[in-house]
């Protein structure tokens, strides 16, 4: 695995010793990035080193933290293209283990927190980052606390608990939940493993952008949609891009990178319509995209200056738009995409109505987890009423219950 050099504050650019366990800049409360010594592993980490190597995320060690990986096989997920255009492909994110691409990140992060010797790992989340936590945790033999919504996607509990992890369901969002762990992780003894509150699940996000740039043949596509809640994925791959850049693996062209979000919620589409540097909070979130319902992302700052280098935008959807592109990829290309993820061909399909993109342009749309994590989400959505199967009315004779 890779040497860590130093970790970086994105705000005051201070540098911090990755030595023991660090969550934000102590001086300002920025998130810090990893940072590698990029032109000594540039002699041998090549391009051409990648050939043979396993098909998952840990093919690009050389710039992933850790001695030994906690792996369950995260990583290197197909890039399908569309039926209706070549030129659009769906990096299917759902092929992670538990499901989603959060497999990457708390890989990444449950790797480090073995590593440091940590015991107990905490987490507030909207479902799919919970269940990951509590998978690798469960692999790595440490302690996962998880605060959910109670409305969260059933699955997403049900993981929780068969994964052993010691889960508690909140009235209220994702932001409720952050509350208790930061009053109670301290008493606890708690490491916070909250959305870019640790340097260490970009790192594991970031290899989308690695595998995005190998599977097209070195080439960024012209636009790149990303699903935001919190927002690391994105973070993540631009992150990637400017190491790849360094190493001589890509040239200066960026990708569009395109936000994202629910209308329900859309915190950062909103700023960045208002030309804001920052997100407001977003008040009476709603969506049936779980995953979108972070009323504000800890690292808005770093979105919304990633949507202006790259020339992108933020642009958000209803979930009925939402909930029909789930059943357009699903009967069209055969992907059943949790609805994060149909939000991206949703959001798609509204910038090429406004000429922001041609129908030419190379164009990525992740798919952030399965469908089938959100089956009571979309079974609600597409039948608001239930059709009751009908069954003949119970025969007790003789005080036995006769089978039919």
């Amino acid at each position: 695995m890779a040497k860590i050099s130093y970790l970086e504050c994105t705000k005051c650019g201070d540098h911090i010793s990755a030595g023991q366990p660090q969550t934000i800049c102590p001086k300002d409360g920025g998130s810090l990035y990893v940072r590698y010594d990029l032109d000594a592993l540039k002699i041998q980490f090549t391009r051409e080193s990648l050939r043979d190597r396993p098909a998952n995320m840990w093919r690009y060690r050389e710039v992933l933290p850790g001695d030994t990986p906690i792996t369950l096989g995260e990583g290197f997920t197909p890039m399908l293209p569309s039926r209706d255009n070549p030129k659009v492909f769906i990096k299917d994110e759902g092929l992670n283990p538990t499901g989603s691409f959060k497999a990457r990140g708390l890989c990444a992060a449950v790797t480090m927190a073995h590593q440091y010797g940590l015991k107990k790992l905490a987490v507030p989340s909207a479902g799919n980052a919970a269940s990951a936590l509590a998978a690798y945790c469960a692999a790595a033999g440490i302690e996962a606390h998880i605060f959910m919504p109670k409305d969260v996607p059933a699955a997403n509990y049900i993981e929780c608990k068969v994964y052993g992890a010691k889960v508690t369901l909140v009235d209220g969002l994702i932001s409720d939940c952050a509350k208790i762990v930061n009053e109670r992780k301290q008493a606890e003894g708690w490491f916070d493993i909250s959305t870019l509150k640790e340097p260490f699940r970009v790192e594991g996000k970031k290899t989308m952008g690695y595998e995005v740039a190998e599977q097209l043949n070195w080439e960024l596509p012209d636009a790149i949609f990303y699903p935001t809640g919190g927002g690391v994925g994105m973070i993540g791959m631009w992150k990637a891009f400017e190491e790849m850049e360094q190493l001589g693996w890509i040239g200066k062209k960026r990708s569009k990178m395109i936000s994202v979000q629910a209308s329900g919620c859309a915190p950062v589409a909103k700023a960045w319509n208002e030309h804001k540097a920052v997100a407001e909070t977003w008040q009476n979130a709603e969506t049936v995209a779980a995953g979108l319902r972070v009323p504000k992302p800890y690292a808005d700052y770093i979105i919304l200056d990633i949507l202006k280098q790259s020339h992108g935008a933020a642009i958000a959807v209803s979930d009925e738009q939402i909930m029909d592109a789930v059943k357009e990829w699903a009967s069209k290309d055969g992907v059943f995409a949790a609805p994060e993820g149909a939000a991206s061909l949703a959001a798609y399909k509204l910038l090429l109505e406004q000429n922001f993109l041609k129908s030419s342009d190379t164009v990525v749309l992740f798919n952030t987890g399965s469908g089938l994590k959100y089956i009571d989400v979309v079974e609600k959505a597409l039948e608001p009423t239930r059709l009751q199967v009908n069954l003949p009315a119970s025969r007790n004779i003789g005080g036995i219950i006769q089978p039919y």
